[in-house]
């Protein structure tokens, strides 16, 4: 399954339901691929992530450790 800016246009209570059962269609086998600029509500259900910036991948991995990276924190999530 394919989603590009899942909450882009839809209300966040729709965003958030959606985002409450990916991990249930994944657990059933079914591979999710998810493009997101909400990097903290992408980066904490998914396995794996890649940042991309200007067209290029500057970052990959598992995503908790993204999630904990510290150039993550600053530029995406407002953590100083």
């Amino acid at each position: 399954m394919m989603i590009d800016e899942l909450s882009l246009g839809l209300a966040p209570l729709i965003v958030d339901e959606i985002l409450e059962r990916l991990p249930d269609i994944a657990a059933a086998g079914t591979s999710v691929l998810l493009v997101e600029q909400d990097v903290d509500a992408a980066l904490s259900m998914a396995e794996r992530a890649y940042v991309l910036e200007t067209g290029q991948i500057t970052l990959s991995g598992r995503a908790g450790e993204l999630l904990a990276d510290k150039r993550i924190q600053e530029s995406y999530l407002g953590i100083a």
